[in-house]
């Protein structure tokens, strides 16, 4: 394994036996190296073996402007919660490093930054914000460092970002449709959710990766006429408020649902409002 960048004295750029070039991350890994030096596997701490030659020139560049114990307890944080969400973008490494390095940074300052939506990201998505709110204490425990609740949130929505290979703009709109349809649902039946019931989880789901199809324009086309009329004439409640939500989306937003996305809506939320109506 031969140095093919030095990046500091804690990370350096290898190149594999494909020719393809790895960061790697390890306390005085580059102390005194140089271009095609040995190194001390012994050292060795993380190696990133990105697919994206892009992914790995700007994990490189990020890594020498960070403190090694920073990166490490980002690392850590990845991991588990990998271990609970499964595969994540490997774009992860930068963007949840950048951030935590910078709310660390605003932390030392006295500098806080509220999260609009935390209220939203809590109910929207549990698993994550329990992973953010994990990654305080880890960010405590390895840090030295108790950041604001806020910052759970920001963590979350960098996972939720991470499982719909999209933008985080993206993912703040997403949550923000979503909440919009829980709204209308929520009122034009007269429902209490219960957020721990398994339709409701169900519910959310759905919503997130339909409001994410609905903001890039993908259209999912209809199917079965027969089995859009019976869904229609045994759930008529659900399936008003499944129309009410399509026309609040062309109005905000300019996009029309084909009667199969009303359809799947109107399914979920008489899910909802039997489980509601069993808990009432």
């Amino acid at each position: 394994m031969k140095v093919a960048k030095v990046l500091n004295n804690n990370v350096v750029v290898i190149l594999d036996e494909n020719q393809r070039e790895q960061v790697v991350m390890g306390r005085g890994l580059g102390f005194q190296k140089q271009i095609g030096d040995a190194l001390d596997t012994r050292k060795i701490e993380k190696v990133f073996a990105l697919q994206s030659d892009e992914l790995v020139a700007r994990l490189g560049d990020l890594l020498s402007q960070i403190p090694l114990e920073v990166m490490t307890t980002c690392d850590r944080i990845i991991e588990q919660s990998r271990a609970r969400l499964g595969k994540l973008q490997e774009s992860l490494y930068i963007t949840l490093t950048d951030h935590c390095h910078f709310a660390l940074e605003r932390h030392h300052k006295g500098v806080a930054l509220r999260n609009v939506l935390l209220w939203e990201i809590k109910r929207l998505y549990p698993k994550e914000f329990s992973l953010g709110q994990q990654a305080l204490d880890t960010i405590e425990t390895r840090l030295g460092v108790r950041l604001a609740e806020d910052e759970a949130g920001f963590i979350a929505l960098h996972l939720v970002t991470a499982q719909l290979n999209s933008e985080m703009p993206e993912v703040m709109h997403v949550t923000r449709v979503m909440q919009e349809i829980l709204q209308i649902v929520k009122y034009q039946l007269t429902l209490d959710y219960n957020e721990e019931a398994l339709s409701y989880q169900r519910f959310v789901t759905h919503l997130k990766f339909f409001a994410q199809r609905m903001l890039n324009r993908t259209v999912v086309a209809d199917d079965d006429a027969t089995l859009h009329t019976a869904v229609k004439d045994n759930y008529p409640r659900a399936w008003r408020c499944a129309e009410k939500i399509s026309r609040h989306l062309v109005n905000e937003y300019q996009r029309e649902l084909t009667t199969e996305e009303v359809m799947f809506l109107a399914i979920h939320i008489e899910r909802v409002r039997k489980e509601s109506l069993t808990l009432s």
